[in-house]
């Protein structure tokens, strides 16, 4: 049977399952990927099942996220992961080495293997023939440990790319498209394969930033082929024995099919706030800007940065734009100053910064108030970049530099006719130079057993999480509408992420975007048995952070209800021992109230046996209706429920007797 490529990773990485569209299936982890937002809560989950070694074939830990150091919190957890890394036997990228995916894909990414990260976008390795998907910090912590990974086997939906770019639009313009015209959700319970002539003229980086950014199409993960263009980036790292063809076979099918011509693209720009919201630059050009930033991993190549150094050399950044450059690895940035690139953007008034993830997750670089940020990250939901009621819009490279030469947002074909500029031509795709120095490898297994883990003060170690009880009568907390996402429930930036090691702490600021009184509403509801959130569809949309499930659960929430779920945050909420309901009718949705008592009850025998849940409301000290709950449930989900979650789960199956 002709298999793709999608079915060809599946098949050879399946320990379990079927490859048939729906099917249970375990998948072999070959390699993990955690970063600090989320891996110093996996380390914890290594230090809680008692782990000696990591059972995987490489695991790396990057220090990306959180590089501020305003105090001591930060610092102290990069010792704690560095000291982490060599207990248990990972690489440790230390910070200001750069983003984790595109080091991950220039160090250590090769064709064929499968890599499990505890963030949502590490599917960008899939731009080099891997199968690379983002979960939740426990679920990587598991495969770390030797587990398999289980999802359900996605559909394949087959993109063929036919024709080549116009001058002017790049490679966020190819995924910008597929978002405009599925919008967030449109990937859902899917892996996206490019596959076709059009594949020839985007280099590795390129289809980093369309595989990077097909997580915000909710999509499981994005494949390419490793074909010569994957042969030649790896050799550029000097790593060519690491390529491997993987391509389609002749006559291979899809479950889903879709076209995309590239030559009739261009410039697209997602609007405030959600990546989804994608229109053509020509639609919104004219507005006045306040930011353009360049960088993240969603354009973390050298040409990326090289484009808008040429597109800057004659006229410059308008001096009332905040020009800001966030090189994605110190290798690119050796690179620039190596090739001639980084000159340009000093002297044009770009601020350069620390290679990491800084202003896209809010880490410093946030935009001033009632101002307009174009930036090349992945993401613009509300509030993310740091100021209240934001306007992030996602944008190219060659749009982000174009509006900041000319101070308004502005179509970058428009600077042909405006300033006479020419596109920039012969820039390069694949480095000069290879930096590996700021990796620290493992240590060897007999000097691992003598670390110690080195905490500081504000790393706490995970509290326990008890049993489902068989009854549960829970205050409606918040109820919400379509596409939440994890940033809204657990945010992000520098005065949140610092606690990520503390989840008493951070628990303090679940929903503060949305509902700054949720904390204290929780609070009082624990006293009575606990609350639950109900929300519309697409629900925890966005970050893989199962601190949008672990904080919460903290709170003493032990059931959610909505419309549908994000997959990874599904994950989560299972793992950490909530109840994932989903309404059979959405229109039970309108039924419920903030305040409202949801009442269930004979839970435990109800999941054993795979029924619906009833659930009764109470306003007012009577019932006022009731309606049924789905849940999508495998019996290895029902034991982790029942037990409290996964760690609880996995201890109690390791008891004696």
């Amino acid at each position: 049977m002709a298999h793709n490529v999608t079915q060809k990773l599946i098949e050879s990485h399946l320990v379990e399952g079927t490859l048939e569209p729906g099917a249970a299936i375990g998948l072999r982890i070959d390699q993990t990927l955690t970063q600090d937002a989320t891996g110093t809560t996996v380390m914890l989950e290594l230090e809680a099942m008692g782990l000696d070694r990591v059972r995987t074939e490489l695991s790396a830990q990057y220090v990306d996220h959180n590089l501020l150091q305003t105090d001591s919190r930060n610092a102290d957890d990069h010792l704690f992961l560095l000291s982490a890394c060599r207990k248990y036997g990972l690489w440790y990228s230390r910070p200001g080495n750069g983003v984790s995916h595109p080091v991950h894909q220039q160090r250590f990414g090769i064709p064929g293997k499968s890599l499990l990260g505890s963030d949502s976008h590490t599917p960008a390795a899939g731009s080099i023939g891997m199968l690379a998907m983002g979960a939740g910090g426990l679920e990587v912590a598991l495969a770390m440990a030797g587990e398999p990974y289980h999802i359900e086997m996605p559909e394949v939906w087959g993109v063929r790319l036919t024709g080549k770019l116009p001058d002017w639009v790049s490679a966020k313009d190819v995924i910008l498209e597929m978002l405009r015209r599925h919008g967030v959700d449109g990937g859902v319970g899917r892996i996206i394969e490019y596959f076709g002539p059009g594949l020839a003229l985007l280099s590795a980086m390129d289809r980093h930033v369309i595989a990077n950014m097909g997580t915000e199409l909710g999509a499981t993960t994005t494949v390419f082929p490793s074909d010569d263009v994957v042969r030649r980036f790896l050799a550029a790292q000097g790593r060519e024995d690491d390529w491997t063809e993987i391509t389609a076979d002749d006559g291979a099918s899809y479950d889903v099919d879709e076209q995309i011509d590239l030559s009739t693209l261009v410039p697209l720009i997602a609007l405030p706030s959600s990546p989804g919201n994608v229109v053509p630059v020509r639609e919104v050009a004219g507005a006045e800007i306040y930011q353009a930033y360049i960088g993240s991993s969603a354009n973390p190549g050298l040409r990326d940065f090289a484009v808008a150094a040429d597109l800057v050399r004659e006229h410059g950044a308008d001096p009332s734009v905040s020009f800001d450059i966030n090189p994605s690895s110190r290798q690119t940035l050796h690179n620039l100053i190596e090739l001639g690139y980084l000159q340009p953007l000093l002297d044009a008034g770009a601020r350069i910064h620390q290679a990491g993830c800084n202003g896209c997750i809010g880490m410093g670089q946030a935009p001033a108030t009632d101002s307009i940020s174009l930036r090349t990250v992945p993401r613009n939901f509300p509030d993310r970049s740091g100021t209240k009621d934001d306007r992030v819009f996602l944008c190219s490279p060659e749009t982000a530099t174009a509006s900041a030469i000319t101070g308004r947002i502005t179509d970058p074909r428009d600077l042909e006719r405006e300033l006479g500029m020419s596109y920039p031509r012969d820039i390069p795709d694949e480095d000069v130079l290879v930096s590996t120095e700021w990796l620290v490898p493992p240590l060897p297994p007999e000097e691992s057993a003598r670390i110690e883990l080195r905490k500081g003060p504000n790393i706490v170690s995970l509290p326990g999480m008890p049993p489902l009880p068989d009854e549960l009568a829970l205050t409606v907390l918040i109820k919400l509408d379509d596409n939440v996402s994890t940033d809204e429930i657990m945010p992000a930036g520098n005065a949140v992420l610092p606690y990520r090691s503390n989840v008493p702490e951070i628990a303090k600021f679940v929903f503060r975007p949305i509902d700054e009184g949720f904390y204290e509403r929780a609070i009082a509801a624990l006293a009575n048995g606990g609350g639950i959130v109900v929300g519309g569809d697409n629900y925890g949309q966005g970050s893989s952070r199962e601190h949008a499930a672990l904080a919460p659960r903290h709170l003493g929430i032990q059931a959610k209800i909505v419309k549908s779920y994000a997959r990874i945050h599904r994950e989560n909420l299972v793992n950490f021992g909530i109840l994932p309901l989903t309404f059979i009718d959405p229109q039970d949705h309108a039924l419920i109230e903030p305040g409202d008592e949801l009442r269930m009850s004979d839970l435990r025998a109800t999941l054993r046996a795979g029924g619906p849940v009833e659930v009764r409301i109470r306003r007012d000290g009577r019932q006022v209706s009731s309606f049924s709950a789905d849940y999508r449930l495998s019996d290895r989900d029902v034991d982790r429920l029942l037990a409290g979650g996964a760690l609880s789960a996995s201890k109690t199956a390791e008891a004696p007797g």
